[in-house]
């Protein structure tokens, strides 16, 4: 079956302050990337909306209305010093949470080989109780709860190679020995998280951070020697993806010298993995990446190697 991208155009409706680097532009670079004759062969779908219910498998009903209640009726509204929220920003947070969630639902009935999720908000940041760094709800990692309680699998890994820690999955994955998250990322850098010594509730957590001016090479050995050992131990029923492409050479906001070509092997290596271990069942959404034409770039080749798994 071909690869389905899962579209959160209400992203586009989410506002941020001007100059801030999680802007609309992003998402249209990759709706507009993506748009490209050499992905006519995607199925395509506008996320959902995601319902209370579903918000409520990873974050409290207190939680979840303190940030309804936030919603300004017009202009912008500071949840913290970098996260912001408009009169779109609720629309777009809960397409953005259903969207994964129907990712999900069509890789795992067979209607899919994988998928990728185009949405802004991200969501790695997001912890049990805080919105942070950009990130209202935990994206992926409400998919992954939703995976384990509503399809009944055994185990599901979340694999996030944003330069940033996804410090709100591994929040809201902590205690939940059925999932394992595994995370590549730089450091020092935001938002502190992520050393080695962070195991989880069950040993289900593995972060690999990297230094500053670490490249591909680099990372493809650590790849290849510290992740795929640990999740081939796992042996999940599904792999879930945080693609984030911050890491890039280019991007603004960090200092790894990844390039499009590494997040082209990446996915390679994910996806072999995924067909060698789970039926070659991905989903994968989008978390950062802030240099627009290296942002395209990278996720023009992340959809294109989904694109060469179709089976």
């Amino acid at each position: 079956m071909p690869t389905l991208l899962v579209e959160n155009r209400a992203g586009l409706a989410h506002e941020m302050p001007a100059g801030h680097p999680e802007q609309i532009a992003r998402l249209q670079a990759v709706l507009d990337v993506l748009a490209g004759p050499e992905f006519a062969g995607l199925i395509r779908a506008e996320a959902p909306m995601a319902g209370e219910g579903d918000l409520l498998l990873a974050h409290p009903a207190e939680h979840i209305a303190a940030i309804r209640d936030a919603i300004p009726d017009r202009g912008l509204a500071a949840l913290d010093p970098d996260t912001s929220v408009s009169p779109g920003s609720w629309e777009a947070a809960l397409k953005g949470v259903g969207g994964c969630l129907y990712a999900v639902d069509q890789v795992l009935s067979g209607e899919a080989t994988n998928a990728f999720v185009a949405t802004r908000p991200p969501g790695h940041h997001a912890e049990r109780i805080r919105p942070m760094g950009f990130c209202l709800f935990g994206n992926i990692a409400i998919a992954a709860k939703h995976a384990l309680e509503r399809h009944g699998l055994s185990r599901v890994a979340v694999v996030d190679f944003d330069v940033h820690h996804g410090n709100g999955t591994q929040d809201l994955l902590w205690d939940e020995p059925r999932a394992f998250f595994v995370s590549s990322h730089q450091m020092p850098l935001y938002p502190g998280t992520g050393a080695p010594s962070e195991r989880g509730g069950s040993n289900n957590i593995l972060n690999l951070p990297l230094g500053p001016g670490t490249g591909g090479a680099e990372m493809r050995r650590i790849v290849e020697t510290r992740m795929l050992p640990r999740l081939a131990e796992i042996a999940p029923d599904l792999l879930l993806i945080s693609a984030g492409f911050d890491a890039h050479r280019a991007d603004p906001l960090a200092n790894l010298n990844w390039d499009t070509e590494d997040f082209a092997w990446i996915t390679r290596t994910l996806c072999a993995f995924a067909g060698a271990h789970c039926g070659g069942r991905v989903v994968s959404t989008l978390e950062g990446g802030y240099d627009l034409d290296a942002l395209a770039a990278s996720v023009a080749t992340h959809v294109t190697v989904l694109m060469e798994q179709d089976g």
